[in-house]
């Protein structure tokens, strides 16, 4: 299996030299992106002792190995000093500890494919509930390759600074992107990235109507690439929502053809503006956040 022994004894070497490579590396890495057993408990270890406040050295190391029970070869001064002889740069620890989370991956996605062959050769489960399972097993393992560094703080604040200056410049209390509905923009300021809004109310309330307002505005109005995903309503339907709104028409009227030559002019008219959208609608049913 993928693996890389010495990239994971200067992990653990590292974090024995240095407090901040163990913060570091117990950002990016879990007990089992080890394949060498015996560091992996070792970076436990160290990453728990430093977790409670407590300091890290080969005594305090070895001593809360032995509390843990680990076995003998483990948790002897031999081991540990061992490790601690090797010429290791704890500024580097960022880079071992990627090439340890690299093979990590390579061997989840390795067992994760002999479990699909194993599905399809069986045939025991049903095709959907395959796809099903490759997806979620898949994103899992995506969702461990995306997870975020530590950033300094005066990296942020200057992030931060530099945006405020951009919007005091522009003159706008809108920051994010217009929702076409004064009010609201005024409160939220636009829809802002990474801001996860819930829309909530009784049935037959008009909250797939809101919804598709909003999207049809920052998509035909401000340009802006906009998803729509629907659990319930086919994309036909919701195209012909659409084009009521946008072109004035009745719904209803639109739904059983029942349109004058004006109606139709602005149905064609508002057909374009849609058309040349950058909008695009999901109408996959039994699809989760």
């Amino acid at each position: 299996m993928p693996h890389d022994s010495a990239a994971e004894e200067s992990v653990v070497g590292s974090m024995l030299f240095d407090k901040e490579a163990i913060d570091l590396a117990g950002e990016l890495l879990l007990k089992e992106d080890f394949y060498e057993k015996q560091y992996g408990i070792v970076f436990e270890a160290m990453v728990e002792l430093n977790n409670a406040g407590k300091s890290v050295d080969m005594v305090t190391l070895q001593s809360y190995l032995k509390e843990k029970d680990v076995p003998d070869e483990i948790a002897s001064l031999e081991f540990l000093q061992g490790i601690m002889q090797l010429y290791i740069t704890s500024s580097n620890v960022k880079q071992y500890a990627e090439i340890v989370k690299k093979h990590s991956l390579l061997r989840r996605l390795i067992r994760v494919s002999d479990e699909i062959s194993n599905d399809c050769y069986s045939q025991n489960k049903s095709l959907n509930v395959i796809f099903e399972d490759t997806e979620k097993k898949i994103f899992d393992i995506v969702q461990r390759k995306n997870t975020g560094d530590f950033t300094p703080i005066n990296k942020i604040v200057e992030t931060s600074i530099k945006r405020l200056q951009t919007i005091m410049m522009s003159g706008s209390r809108i920051t994010g992107i217009s929702t076409g509905f004064t009010d609201l923009d005024n409160t939220l300021s636009g829809l802002q990235p990474s801001d996860l809004i819930l829309i909530a109310a009784r049935p037959s309330m008009g909250k797939t109507a809101f919804a598709l307002n909003i999207a049809q505005f920052a998509a035909v109005r401000e340009k802006n690439c906009t998803a729509v995903f629907s659990l319930e309503m086919s994309k036909e339907q919701l195209v012909n929502r659409l084009l009521a709104m946008d072109a004035t028409v009745d719904a209803q009227k639109l739904r059983n053809a029942d349109l004058d030559d004006n109606e139709i002019e602005y149905i064609m008219e508002s057909a374009v503006n849609l058309g040349s959208s950058k909008l695009i609608i999901d109408d996959t049913s039994g699809i989760s956040v």
